[in-house]
């Protein structure tokens, strides 16, 4: 049970990973234990078919997948790229374009919607990019759109976007809802 528990904490923790010391708290269990536990799963995943492996990068333990699958990822990436984008990417996306550099508070706050999920996706993707610090409290991250942005959507440039309409103060908040 407790290997169990260990295993799904590491793969709750995803990209972030997660150090044994933590392991150890969170699963109420010592910290030999979580050792031992981390070693048995290292070695299962090894030993099985599984497409999964335990690794310790920078101290902290995460599930990667193993190395035969990279060209079948990167063709899941490459269709993934190619794929219609969701709305709620497209929202995004618009957001960025007209209105960059943009924190994304301001995103959020003209969405009407969390959009740190999106952001991360739009930053796989690569259609976006940070574009600095604002000079704030916080120093929220500023983002803009990239050349694939502009590929993808055929423009040279900016300047090529669909002129807004212009929208009054009662309907700024369904423009992109």
């Amino acid at each position: 049970m407790k290997r169990q528990i260990i295993e799904g904490l590491i793969f709750l923790s995803g990209d972030e990973g997660i150090d044994s010391t933590q392991l150890a708290e969170i699963s109420e269990c010592e910290l030999d234990e979580v050792k031992d536990a981390l070693d048995e799963l290292k070695l299962h995943h090894e030993k099985s078919d599984s497409s999964l492996e335990l690794v310790l990068y920078a101290n902290k333990y995460k599930f990667v997948t193993k190395s035969f699958l990279y060209e079948y990822a990167k063709k899941l990436l490459d269709v993934n790229k190619v794929k219609q984008l969701s709305q709620s990417a497209l929202e995004t996306l618009a957001i960025i374009a007209y209105k960059q550099p943009i924190t994304r508070l301001e995103i959020e706050e003209l969405r009407g919607v969390g959009s740190e999920v999106m952001l991360r996706k739009l930053l796989a993707m690569d259609l976006i990019s940070e574009a600095g610090r604002l000079e704030t409290p916080g120093r929220p991250i500023l983002y803009q759109v990239t050349d694939l942005f502009l590929d993808g959507f055929k423009m040279s440039t900016l300047e090529e976007l669909p002129e807004l309409d212009v929208v009054t103060q009662e309907n700024d908040e369904d423009l992109f809802q």
